[in-house]
């Protein structure tokens, strides 16, 4: 068994699409509309779907934006030099909710990013590449 993606639910489709691939730097692995339902389907990621788990966007047609609830937390993404991502996200337009630094009560470097609709993106230095 392995994990094949997280869905979000997303207001404006383009919106998301470039925030994730311009500000975070996922490619669009794939889309689809489905007219019937009245619904698309966006998949992004860093990888291939067959190797990866990737983010599943989707756009209801009729639904501008979303309560995003208590219950969701955050994605999580791991960079090399976290200081150094936040400062090419905040460069492409990216809004950056918690500076870079070390986490309360560990050493742990991470930072927050939010994307257009409000979702939390915790980015967290990758100690597997170190």
């Amino acid at each position: 068994m392995r994990m094949l993606h997280t869905m979000i639910r997303v207001g404006d489709l383009d919106k998301s699409i470039g925030f994730y691939t311009d500000v975070l730097g996922m490619k669009l692995i794939r889309k689809h509309d489905y007219e019937s339902g009245r619904f698309t389907l966006a998949f992004v990621g860093y990888g291939e779907e067959k190797d990866s788990t990737v983010l599943e966007l989707t756009h209801n047609w009729d639904t501008k934006e979303y309560d995003l609830g208590n219950g969701f937390g955050h994605l999580a993404i791991a960079v090399n030099d976290v200081y150094e991502a936040c400062d090419k996200i905040r460069a492409a337009g990216g809004k950056i909710t918690r500076e870079p630094g070390p986490m309360k009560h560990g050493s742990t470097i991470l930072a927050f990013v939010e994307d257009p609709d409000g979702y939390k993106i915790e980015l967290l230095e990758d100690r597997h590449n170190k």
